[in-house]
């Protein structure tokens, strides 16, 4: 810092950017964590750029930390780039926001990276539930010897495939060698008539016999597949073939600890620390409901105290460090199943989905009357809480709607709140949609719009020169419906008109992305927790169910000393065979219910009977819109 000719301090150009640097940290911790600085000294303190997500582990901030005095608590959040850290004094604080502020670091990468610091009233953090192994899911550690797994690993020769006794190949993420049968990753099959010659090698022989007499298996497997995995290389969330291979799936870890995610439908994920030579064990629900699968990366997060102990990450953000990940090899055992799998997941079995009909409505009167009963009922209903959601356009269709001549006529099909409508000065645009209630919010905004059915639009045929149709061909509820919709759009369109339609995926992943829905599943702020100096570490573990709402996604009810409220707090939805989605998870079935939780005071909505659910005195109406989705 200089002073200039008439005495008044001027900032250096390095203390400039560093300045700029501090105040974009305070405002990307704001904008995407609610992370909210102070501008007066705390003994509290938000590092950015010292999180786990940079790769910096518990060790090596702690090191810099107490260089400026005592650390009274280092709170380190999993994948995240900031850590939090508590001092015993404001005074050792001050030292650390005036020292460390703009310090270059080495992170376990070898990366240069900057630390920025800005004072926070209290640690946040977001609550985390105690959680259990998945049931059927067991982890043994030590299951062999160092000299075992020696011997294991030198036996894998990944130079050649010789005598062709096993099939060899290189995958995206690993190489993979497969013994007994081969596995088919294009159909997730094994061809049961024709075994690889030699079987499986000699050296895991003893092993079985062992896993066999201990009781970790009822029956000596006949396939085996070993992957090799380097450092940043995983393998994408999966459920290991139902009709391909039996109830039990032993898998050995050799070389290195890894962390692998294993995720239950309804979204809860727990993530297991396999150490080097366990034995992974997977039967009953781990084996045929939850996914399994390796994120790709080189660094995982794992508890300090336990190292590398198997079982659970407990997620406590106060003694989460990094572990560097070497070279894995994993022989992983199953047994070719011979009879058809009649397992009751049914709704992830791959046998009992080919032999399920693909639709759960026999007639057109059938799919009408679910349509009435969980989408025109319901937005009927929303109407006015639907709109105030969707208030931002969407980028591409803006784009669209901007590139069209002027003087164009464009029709929105199901147009809700008609938040396109006025996008285009330009064009001519109408409206349309089923709900009343939508269009009478189109109309207060002075947009031509109509109520009608998407089936039939009365439009004359090859009058418009564009078409929308957004979010609405999937709240169709047969296949045969959805190519009608599709037909009277395509009627509405002059010769060489254009159609922008959009529609809920049910594949939310791509290439190993997940889509921004999926990436879409923020805490809000009332869902976290504050931590202060006299905070103990115990604290950090909370429940993750708030009190008084039932886990069933489907309900929302308050809790109550009532024996007719706790009735209704058990049931389940009434009438219908299709499955409640749970909201930024993955989907799993074709045909699925999605809540629509009504927000406002109690009293002030209006009081409706909840389509297909029990009703129960919650002030806040829970409906079930129909969203079938495309395969």
């Amino acid at each position: 810092m200089n002073i200039n000719h008439e005495g008044v301090l001027k900032l250096t150009k390095m203390e400039k950017k560093f300045l700029r640097k501090q105040s974009k940290a305070r405002h990307v911790l704001l904008k995407h964590e609610g992370i909210q600085a102070v501008s007066y000294p705390t003994q509290s303190l938000v590092i950015a750029n010292g999180g786990l997500g940079n790769a910096v582990s518990r060790k090596q901030l702690l090191l810099t930390l107490e260089k400026c005095g005592p650390v009274e608590a280092l709170l380190m959040p999993p994948n995240k780039p900031y850590a939090f850290v508590i001092f015993q004094t404001i005074e050792e604080s001050k030292k650390a926001y005036s020292i460390l502020n703009g310090k270059e670091i080495i992170d376990d990468l070898g990366q240069k990276i900057f630390l920025y610091l800005n004072f926070v009233e209290k640690a946040q953090w977001k609550k985390l539930g105690l959680q259990a192994l998945p049931p059927g899911l067991l982890v043994v550690e030590e299951i062999i010897s160092s000299e075992e797994e020696k011997m294991l690993l030198e036996s894998v020769n990944w130079t050649e495939d010789t005598g062709n006794q096993h099939f060899q190949r290189s995958l995206k993420h690993r190489r993979v060698k497969h013994f007994g049968y081969e596995f088919h990753y294009e159909n997730n099959t094994v061809d049961k008539d024709k075994p690889l010659p030699g079987g499986l090698p000699e050296i895991c022989s003893s092993i079985l016999e062992k896993l066999l007499k201990e009781g970790y298996i009822k029956h000596k497997p006949d396939q085996l597949t070993i992957n090799q995995y380097e450092p940043g290389h995983g393998i994408p969330a999966h459920i290991d073939s139902h009709s391909a291979f039996e109830h039990e799936i032993v898998s050995l870890s050799l070389g290195s600890a890894i962390v692998m995610d294993f995720k239950h439908p309804e979204g809860v994920t727990v993530q297991v620390m396999l150490p080097r030579r366990s034995l992974l064990v997977m039967t009953g629900e781990s084996r045929y409901l939850w996914t399994h699968g390796i994120t790709p990366r080189k660094f995982d997060t794992i508890q300090a105290s336990e190292q590398f102990k198997g079982g659970i990450i407990n997620s406590d953000i106060g003694d989460l460090t990094l572990s560097k990940r070497g070279m894995r090899t994993s022989f992983t055992f199953r047994k070719v199943r011979r009879i058809p799998c009649n397992c009751s997941y049914s709704s992830v079995c791959d046998r009992q989905r080919k032999a399920t009909p693909p639709s759960l409505l026999e007639s057109s009167k059938e799919a009408l009357e679910l349509e009435q009963k969980h989408v025109h009922h319901v937005y009927d209903e929303i109407a006015s809480h639907f709109s105030s959601t969707r208030h931002s356009p969407w980028p591409r269709i803006v784009e669209f709607l901007k590139a069209l001549p002027s003087g164009s006529i464009v029709a929105d099909i199901g147009c809700g709140n008609g938040k396109y409508l006025g996008i285009n000065k330009e064009l001519y645009m109408i409206g349309c949609d089923r709900s009343r209630n939508l269009v009478d919010i189109c109309r207060e905004r002075q947009f031509q719009a109509l109520v009608c059915d998407a089936l039939a639009v009365p439009v004359r045929s090859g009058s418009c020169d564009a078409c929308i149709s957004i979010a609405v061909i999937h709240h169709f509820a047969t296949a045969e419906r959805r190519v009608e919709a599709l037909q009277e759009i395509a009627r509405l369109l002059r010769s060489g008109g254009q159609a922008l339609i959009y529609v809920w995926a049910m594949e939310q992943e791509y290439r190993d992305q997940k889509s921004k829905y999926l990436k879409g599943n923020r805490i809000s702020q009332g869902d976290k927790g504050e931590l202060n100096s006299a905070t103990s570490m115990e604290q950090l573990l909370v429940n993750q169910m708030p009190e008084g709402v039932s886990e069933d996604p489907g309900l929302s009810v308050h809790s109550s000393n009532n024996t007719k409220d706790e009735e209704c707090k058990s049931r389940k939805v009434l009438n219908s065979e299709l499955p409640i989605h749970t909201n930024r998870t993955c989907f799993h079935s074709q045909d699925v219910l999605v809540p629509w939780h009504l927000k406002g005071k109690p009293g002030k909505d209006k009081a409706v009977e909840q389509s297909g659910l029990a009703r129960c005195p919650d002030p806040r109406p829970v409906f079930q819109s129909l969203l079938p989705c495309f395969l």
